[in-house]
């Protein structure tokens, strides 16, 4: 696909959590809490108006749903501040320090002055109705093969409450998560090639893991933005995978395109939408259709020119007919149907011209229908109107999750501006010049910088060294490196054989550094061989033992030359046959049977070396 004719343009959002000791407004703890709550709060959560009197519509919309938000918060492990109690704390200084470190590796001007804002969101992650946040830095670039990206703005913000589970009229959140800091970083809309989006997604995610933030799933979060020349701004939240980056953005693309044909068609057929409902429920009557059947009421709307459109494909599985659900989803419906896709679940071709004549539909017009409590089918059919219209627009602009196969659905239309406004219980905090210099004379070494050195340095190979680095282990490895051993064997088993016995199932978190450092001294000592310490280590793991220990009971401490050669002497009297026959061709099969008796209690140079001497002295 041609990306620059399409008029491509994406931009990201990232947002990483901070690895703290405190939360950004109170002084509870940042770790997820697995015990059962001591307490529930209900709140009902509504928009209000900017400073300019206007509404947000993402706000608007989610108020629509009317849900019910339940908190779950405990005695000890969280406060007041989270349950909009109590005003918030001043700001916590050890957040802003790491934002601004990670805003100056990523050569951005930091402001002279920290103002909070409180950011409209009331879909029931936020107890108060709104987000912390403000601007830390901005102006910042990076390099990549496909030329510079300007880094615009890096916010320092509370992160959302842990959302638990949906209930019949509303969702459970976990408190243990709002408020935990973590920094929004945004590039602009310029990137155009998906792989590059991908690549700066990469490259900001190394910069994070330079620096003390969060590790695991959900404490890094990647949002693309992405449009096309006759398409709208699309926000796609929640993408976890990045090698999924460019089919999202594939995807996306050509849904976006489709919905443009599709506009263009609605248009030539001269199609609108009927905004009177009709209740049809007499015509489905005697149905046989047990969804039909259940429901209190069954109202429809005809949409004039839709016909073969709502069918049509705009994602793999996924059809304008989705679209239309994924709105009606919102006001509580589980789906709809229409007459693209019937006669089907149990409804009749029968019953389908009946529902035609009920609202006058022709042959272009389309008819979708809503099966439900009879206000809830017309909140569901009404949001079903607007999408129509949109499809006569062409493209809405939209907040959209991310699936898991790389399509994405439909979550609220996008925020505006009047989200925004100023937080009055939190004063200003100065930035001073000191502060910043401070933090610039003392910044961490990037992820780039230290693969290079640990290729320099130490002789590692490319891929050890980007593995040492990538799994944060670059510490704990340069803490070994200062035994006299091969740095290539404590490499490999810091970058490869931790995580495999990991994967085996051993309990590798019982293993630290100083673990580590009795096992490494075993191999120094010549006590044990290198092909040992995969055993050794899974013994310690899985039997609380000291590497001493484990070697020993394993038995494998290494044997003297004396005992390895008289191990040699019997494979050479038991194979003299094959030795006489085919002389030092013999070699291969008898180091795999030397190896075999002597498997990790000899070194294989020295069994290499005295095998070769005995077979030799036989020829």
């Amino acid at each position: 696909m041609n990306w620059d004719e399409i008029g491509l343009k994406m931009g990201l959002e990232i947002h990483q959590q901070l690895d703290t000791e405190s939360k950004l407004f109170c002084p509870c703890r940042t770790e997820l809490i697995d015990s059962e709550p001591d307490h529930d709060i209900v709140r009902n959560l509504r928009p209000t108006q900017s400073e300019l009197g206007k509404f947000d519509r993402a706000a608007f919309e989610e108020a629509m749903r009317k849900l019910h938000f339940h908190y779950e918060n405990y005695d000890d492990e969280t406060c007041l501040v989270e349950a909009d109690e109590e005003p918030p704390h001043p700001l916590n200084r050890e957040a802003l320090e790491l934002a601004v470190t990670i805003a100056l590796l990523l050569n951005m001007r930091v402001v002279d002055e920290f103002h909070t804002m409180r950011k409209q969101v009331i879909d029931g992650s936020n107890t108060g109705g709104f987000q912390r946040t403000g601007l830390v830095a901005t102006d910042g670039h990076l390099e990549t093969p496909q030329g510079t990206v300007k880094i615009e703005n890096l916010c320092l913000e509370e992160d959302a409450a842990r959302r638990i589970r949906e209930t019949e009229d509303g969702v459970v959140f976990r408190l243990d998560r709002l408020g935990i800091p973590l920094v929004e970083i945004t590039t602009d809309p310029s990137i155009s090639d998906p792989q590059q989006l991908r690549d700066v997604a990469y490259q900001i995610g190394q910069v994070l893991r330079s620096t003390r933030v969060k590790r695991g799933l959900g404490t890094i979060r990647q949002d693309l933005n992405i449009s096309i020349r006759e398409g709208a701004r699309v926000e796609v939240k929640g993408v976890q995978d990045l090698d999924l980056i460019p089919e999202i953005v594939e995807r996306e693309v050509r849904r976006q395109l489709k919905l443009v044909e599709i506009r263009n068609t609605l248009r030539e057929r001269g199609a609108s939408v009927e905004e009177d409902l009709v209740d049809v429920s007499e015509v489905f009557g005697d149905t046989e259709s047990k969804i039909i059947s259940s429901a209190e009421s069954v109202l429809a709307v005809k949409l004039r020119g839709f016909h073969g459109l709502i069918g049509t494909e705009i994602q793999p599985g996924r059809r304008l007919g989705t679209e239309m659900a994924d709105y009606a989803k919102k006001r509580g419906v589980k789906g709809i149907f229409h007459t693209d896709e019937l006669p089907a679940y149990g409804i009749t071709p029968e019953e389908v011209e009946a529902l035609r004549d009920a609202v006058d539909a022709s042959e272009d017009d389309a008819v979708v229908i809503v099966a439900h409590a009879r206000d809830t089918a017309e909140n569901a059919l009404r949001e079903v109107i607007k999408r129509a219209w949109m499809a006569i627009d062409g493209v809405p602009e939209e907040t959209r999750k991310a699936l898991p196969d790389g399509n994405t659905q439909y979550l609220r239309p996008l925020p505006t501006s009047s989200r925004m406004y100023l937080e009055t219980d939190i004063p200003l905090f100065s930035i001073e010049e000191e502060f910043i210099e401070e933090i610039r004379k003392n910044l961490p070494e990037l992820p780039s910088e230290k693969r290079e050195r640990l290729i320099e340095e130490y002789g590692l190979s490319e891929d050890l060294a980007s593995q040492l680095v990538k799994r944060n282990l670059v510490e704990e490895f340069e803490a070994l490196a200062e035994f006299r051993v091969d740095v290539t064997v404590i490499a490999s088993l810091l970058a490869y054989t931790l995580r495999e016995l990991g994967r085996e199932g051993h309990d590798m978190d019982s293993i630290g550094i100083e673990e580590l450092r009795d096992v490494i001294r075993l191999l120094e000592e010549g006590k044990v061989s290198k092909d040992a310490l995969r055993d050794i280590v899974a013994c310690m793991a899985d039997d609380g033992l000291t590497a001493g220990e484990a070697a020993e009971k394993l038995d494998l401490l290494l044997l003297t030359e004396d005992e390895v050669e008289a191990v040699i002497d019997e494979i050479i009297e038991l194979n003299h046959e094959m030795i006489q026959e085919r002389g030092m061709g013999a070699m291969g099969p008898l180091m795999g049977q030397a190896m075999g008796r002597l498997r990790g209690r000899a070194d294989g140079k020295v069994v290499n070396r005295i095998l070769n001497s005995k077979i030799r002295e036989r020829l």
